[in-house]
């Protein structure tokens, strides 16, 4: 599948430590290729409360690497799963075009599917039931699976039956024996978060009868190397994958892909629609054509991988360029949003409360705490406005339209909003 030329590259690599001694998460090959190595960093999602603001706390590579057998980009894991996600302090209802979102998917597969009174639907890494609640509304039977308690407790107050574990082989096989035989099984953006492919996909097929589809959404390898979107890695984010390799990891399990939507939310996700081997059809003319552009890309050659690599560190100086020219010309930037991106961002670019003295989110689990590295305070967004900056950071960038929507008021005081993907973009 690959062709790696320099070998001067590939030996050096071989004696990097760092490099040493990771293996696929998928296939098991030795990682000895690097995709980006952005440094080291702390936990995207490991906020501190305020009277840490100058403790240290733990930092690990943020190197990742492609799996030259299979595709796969990946990082290692650090931390256990339950250490990232048991407190789990995203809830998906707070964000307003994700709810139209998950509203539109409903409405679309209720259709597509044909799903009645009699149906199920199971969602895996249902977070808060944003998107469970519409199939709800429907009539329609719905479970969720998800391991974080907090939004799984606020599933469960709007009454939506949450069962609070980890998906995988055994959880799919005891569901499976309850009596579970969904139509439907949704998991989003959950896929590169999972530190056992193997196990979570056998569990999909445990669980998908031959007469049901499930499907993914996920984040495209393509896209963001495409949009420079290094922010989107980070450790809870443990792959990313094209649909190349996408393919690969559903045939091993006895899954395949038939269809696909190319979807605009965070940057440029994939939807896939997934069947059992043993279902009837062929694949989608959209599949085939993602296929050929995934070819035509170069996404096994090597070339793309280094041409991206300086694509970032260049896109780095330019966002501190930016921020070290407003600090001098004594203009405040204020950032919006706490997303794992946007520290991932902010520690990878070297910002400080110096150049970014506060940040402001709408969810209130994370106002009054830090973000991790850059130790920038969370704020309710009433605090951005009292305080009128020139200029407003949006970190979660793939939520502009929604955030410059909300903050329309700025401009009355000539407030302009940066946006930091693909370019750094100023708009007035």
């Amino acid at each position: 599948m690959w062709d790696f030329t320099n070998s001067r590259d590939r030996a050096a690599q071989r004696d990097d430590p760092v490099m040493h001694g990771h293996r696929c998460r998928f296939c098991a090959r030795e990682l000895d290729e690097t995709f980006v190595d952005l440094g080291l960093s702390p936990l995207a999602n490991s906020y501190l409360p305020p009277e840490r603001t100058d403790a240290a706390e733990p930092a690990y590579p943020l190197h990742a690497r492609v799996c030259r057998a299979c595709g796969l980009v990946q990082l290692p894991q650090f931390e256990p799963a339950t250490s990232i996600f048991d407190q789990y302090l995203y809830y998906s209802s707070y964000s307003e075009s994700w709810l139209r979102h998950a509203e539109s998917y409903a409405a679309d597969m209720i259709a597509r599917a044909r799903l009645g009174p009699a149906s199920e639907v199971i969602e895996i890494a249902s977070n808060d039931g944003y998107l469970l609640q519409y199939f709800q509304r429907a009539g329609i039977g719905a479970l969720g699976i998800e391991p974080a308690s907090g939004p799984a407790a606020a599933a469960i107050a709007r009454g939506i039956p949450t069962r609070i574990c980890y998906f995988g082989r055994d959880a799919a096989a005891a569901l499976r024996s309850e009596g579970h035989r969904p139509e439907l099984i949704v998991a989003n953006n959950v896929l590169p978060h999972v530190p056992d492919i193997n196990d979570f996909v056998a569990g999909l097929r445990i669980l998908l009868p031959d007469t049901g589809r499930a499907t993914l959404e996920l984040p495209h390898l393509l896209h963001l190397i495409e949009g420079i979107q290094f922010d989107t890695i980070y450790h809870e984010h443990l792959s990313y994958f094209s649909l190349a390799t996408l393919e690969t990891v559903f045939r091993a399990h006895d899954l395949r892909v038939f269809d696909v939507e190319e979807l605009p939310t965070h940057g440029g996700s994939l939807r896939l629609h997934v069947c059992t081997e043993a279902a009837a059809g062929s694949p989608s003319p959209a599949l085939e054509r993602l296929r050929r552009r995934e070819e035509v890309a170069g996404l096994d050659r090597p070339a793309i991988y280094r041409d991206f690599r300086a694509k970032v560190a260049a896109k780095r100086e330019m966002i501190r360029d930016f921020l070290i020219a407003a600090q001098r010309a004594g203009k405040t930037v204020l950032a919006y949003g706490a997303p794992a991106k946007g520290n991932t961002l902010l520690n990878y670019c070297g910002v400080t409360r110096a150049l970014i003295p506060f940040t402001v989110d709408r969810n209130p689990h994370k106002q009054g705490l830090l973000l991790p590295g850059s130790h920038l305070p969370i704020r309710d967004p009433a605090a951005l406005i009292a305080a009128r900056p020139a200029y407003v950071f949006i970190l979660p960038w793939n939520l502009k339209d929604e955030i410059i929507a909300q903050l329309a008021g700025i401009r009355a005081w000539g407030g302009q909003f940066v946006v930091p993907a693909p370019d750094l973009t100023i708009i007035s």
